[in-house]
């Protein structure tokens, strides 16, 4: 298994630094990029799917941007704790209709020690907005 700097424990500079790079990552929208931040058997929840692994994971991200076009992520550290993290986050996006929602949630993430994740459990609420109420571009 890869390290995934920065490891656990955490500070609030790694804490920090994490949740950027996820940031970053889940904006580009690349799902081999974001899947390779778990652990291969990563167990996951995200509304009301629950799943485990990383060949979930892919299967998920590709269907979740097909539905989710131009998807834009800002995530905000809320607290830390040793090998744990807590996120609010925001995103934007628009579906085949061209119909903008803004969605909000929180997700919970616990880590192995080789900084890769090992479980994600995800709470979000949607709220379609119109394009001229968008926040990110």
């Amino acid at each position: 298994m890869d390290n995934r700097p920065p490891l656990p424990p955490f500070t609030l500079e790694t804490a920090t630094e994490k949740v950027h790079l996820a940031e970053n990552a889940w904006n580009s929208k690349d799902t081999i990029t974001v899947a390779n931040a778990y652990t291969v058997d990563c167990q996951w929840r995200n509304r009301t799917e629950i799943f485990s692994g990383r060949e979930k994971i892919i299967e998920f991200l590709t269907r979740k941007w097909q539905k989710e076009l131009d998807y834009q992520l800002k995530k905000e550290l809320w607290c830390f704790s040793g090998n744990r993290i807590a996120v609010t986050f925001r995103y934007e996006w628009h579906d085949d209709s061209e119909q903008w929602h803004r969605s909000y949630g929180n997700e919970l993430w616990e880590f192995a020690d080789s900084g890769l994740m090992q479980r994600r459990i995800a709470s979000i609420n949607d709220k379609p907005i119109s394009a001229s109420k968008r926040e990110f571009y």
